[in-house]
């Protein structure tokens, strides 16, 4: 029998699987969403259920597919010793991040330093008084003529400097 690691590392399984997650799903819904021959989609959920990921149930004239937690514990297992070389190392970016700009934005409390009033309010991303005006379209005068000019003469109006598609005129 193959390993947990080598059943999910064939991508079109994981695809399966992260379809799982969010609720059971017939064979039909599963080709729809991605785009696969059913016998495909049979196939990989047949290695699936085999391996233990999944298991099926009978609801009418349909099969449907559900996760299995019990077989993902052993990838858990073995991703737990790089979660934990990883979170040493979070940590400490974290404490070296709070020495060099201790007024950032502590992501556990999710509250702005009082002094940096760009973060506190989302809709005043340029300064602290207000929004940034935004420009118009088309700022360039001669652009502007160009437009108008082209609508008056019956042709469909297009932005300058778009890229046409093959085919396309002008």
């Amino acid at each position: 029998m193959e390993s947990a690691f080598e059943i999910i590392a064939e991508p079109n399984r994981r695809a399966i699987l992260s379809l799982l997650v969010s609720s059971e799903q017939s064979v039909g819904e599963i080709e729809r969403q991605l785009h696969m021959a059913q016998p495909t989609v049979s196939k990989h959920l047949r290695v699936l259920r085999e391996a233990g990921f999944v298991e099926s149930m009978v609801d009418a004239q349909r099969r449907l597919y559900r996760l299995r937690p019990e077989r993902f514990q052993e990838v858990d297992e073995w991703l737990a010793q790089f979660r934990r070389f990883w979170m040493a190392h979070v940590d400490a970016l974290e404490r070296h991040l709070n020495r060099m700009h201790p007024n950032r934005i502590d992501p556990d409390r999710m509250q702005p330093d009082s002094r940096d009033r760009s973060r506190a309010n989302p809709s005043t991303p340029n300064s602290p008084t207000g929004p940034a005006k935004r420009e118009p379209l088309t700022s360039n005068p001669s652009t502007s003529k160009k437009l108008t000019s082209s609508k008056k003469k019956g042709r469909k109006t297009t932005r300058p400097n778009r890229e046409r598609n093959k085919g396309e005129t002008k």
